[in-house]
């Protein structure tokens, strides 16, 4: 399992800022949960990761490369 680095990731739908500057270091071989309240951005992060929605601004690594602009 490879690192993940989100680096001051921004996400905004029109004027609604789902996501202000999201910084999180998640260490080869460890295991995260993400809990929160509804409409905190928990599932909009997951999906920058997986490529499904870019990022407004900021950046997201997995292991030493730049995955944010991958489709």
């Amino acid at each position: 399992m490879s690192s993940v680095l989100y680096q001051k990731v921004v996400k905004s739908f029109g004027a609604l800022n789902v996501l202000r500057s999201l910084d999180l270091a998640v260490p080869d071989h460890k295991f995260l949960a993400l809990l929160g309240p509804s409409g905190c951005g928990k599932t909009t992060a997951l999906r920058i990761l997986a490529g499904l929605d870019m990022p407004s601004a900021g950046k997201v690594f997995i292991g030493e490369r730049d995955v944010t602009r991958l489709q």
